[in-house]
């Protein structure tokens, strides 16, 4: 098993800006509309958020943000006026510093240890990441789910290497189609295609690893649009992305992405976490009147 993972020119730091425009167009007045958005990327112990900016046109009537159960921070805004567009931009600038540099998968803990850790116990210490087990909207528990994980996971295999061998076979066996599948994928119906996108290919392995009871979250975010001289450009830049995070006891948590096969590091930017992309689609809400739509997304992820 290949545990091949991705090896820069540099350790030094990276700084990007992304700039995300979503603009949608309504056939008729949309009289009132309540939104939610995911659009400030957090901060982490690999990212620091140096600044953020965002505008919204029209100006909305109400806005107020919160800390979801996750730690993304959510924007929510009402515009009670009638308009016919809605415009959401932001403009971000974060540091992203090298993970991976001390990073050895095959030391980390055998994969059925950390499954034992996520099962209840009475008076056993709670685990927080156990939430991050069980079906969610998205993703359900399934025993083809569960045997495709367990050829990447036999027994004793370490849990980073594993997982990183769960991604190189979901690159290698599922194809890249922007036709097949749409934002309401259930991830079993994208296993069955063997094809999607990058939301579809996170949402795969996420209920690979949860259904042998490996802790795996969905991460919302964004790729550098200009690959590194010398390097492949990524499959989703341009667009918002998404990739999964793994948890490794005594490591932490691992970000992999099974649609370019790397893991995530100074190319990728981290925008939010949730169980699947139900819990970060960047916009989402309810309007009155509008008709039909039509929805143009930019996004451009440049290096400073």
């Amino acid at each position: 098993m290949s545990t091949r993972y991705p090896t820069l020119p540099s350790m030094r730091p990276t700084v990007l800006t992304v700039l995300h425009r979503t603009t949608y167009r309504y056939s008729t007045l949309v009289d009132t509309a309540q939104h939610l958005a995911t659009i400030r990327p957090i901060s982490t112990a690999a990212q620091e958020v140096l600044q953020h900016a965002e505008r919204i046109e029209p100006e909305p009537s109400y806005l107020h943000s919160r800390v979801d159960t996750f730690g993304n921070e959510v924007v929510y805004f009402a515009l009670n006026t009638p308009h016919e567009s809605l415009q959401v931009t932001s403009e971000t600038t974060v540091r992203l510093r090298a993970r991976w540099t001390h990073f050895d998968p095959e030391v980390t803990e055998p994969w059925e240890n950390v499954a034992n850790m996520t099962q209840y116990r009475a008076g056993a210490t709670f685990v927080p990441e156990t939430e991050f087990c069980f079906a969610s909207p998205y993703i359900a528990l399934h025993p083809l789910f569960r045997a495709y994980a367990l050829e990447s996971f036999p027994p004793g295999m370490p849990v980073a290497q594993g997982a990183i061998d769960l991604m190189h076979r979901i690159h290698d066996e599922f194809e890249y189609l922007q036709t097949t599948t749409d934002f309401d994928t259930q991830a079993l119906h994208a296993f069955t295609l063997r094809s999607g996108v990058c939301q579809d290919f996170a949402q795969v392995m996420i209920g690979c690893l949860r259904s042998i009871g490996i802790p795996a979250r969905y991460v919302s975010g964004y790729l550098r649009t200009i690959p590194l001289p010398g390097h492949a450009r990524l499959l989703g830049a341009d667009a918002s992305h998404a990739w999964v995070s793994a948890w490794c006891p005594g490591t932490g948590w691992i970000d992999l992405d099974p649609t370019n096969d790397v893991l995530a590091d100074r190319d990728h930017v981290t925008l939010a976490y949730g169980r699947d992309y139900s819990d970060v689609s960047l916009l989402r809400g309810m309007i009155l009147g509008g008709g039909a739509h039509a929805v143009d997304v930019s996004v451009s992820v440049m290096e400073l």
